[in-house]
């Protein structure tokens, strides 16, 4: 069992337990929400080569990635201008558009954004 940490319920927590009326529900629903991410995690994600994982670094360089951006990837790989030995931007693209958004997530949390 961890210490108590105090941490900053942005508007994403806040929506998540409005319902919850103690800490003890707050920390349910935080707790399962956080086992469910960590098994989509496990289970999502987009095989890549190296080269691909270098150009996403690129794309996500800026850092935190909204759900909106995470969703524009591929458009952002067709956009931008790479200059990385191997890249097949055609076959990095067409596997970003086949992704599912669980599947994007999954890459955009491996690359550590």
């Amino acid at each position: 069992m961890n210490k108590k940490t105090p941490i900053y319920f942005g508007p994403p927590l806040i929506a998540l337990t409005e319902t919850e009326k103690n800490t003890m529900q707050i920390s349910g629903k935080l707790n399962r929400a956080a086992e469910r991410y960590l098994e989509i995690m496990r289970r999502h994600g987009v095989p890549l080569t190296e080269p691909e994982r270098l150009c996403l670094l690129k794309v996500c360089e800026a850092g935190y990635l909204a759900s909106y951006e995470i969703v524009e990837m591929a458009d952002d790989v067709r956009d931008g201008k790479f200059d990385i030995e191997g890249l097949d931007t055609g076959a990095l693209i067409a596997k970003l558009e086949a992704a599912s958004f669980a599947d994007l997530v999954a890459v955009v949390e491996d690359l550590g954004y």
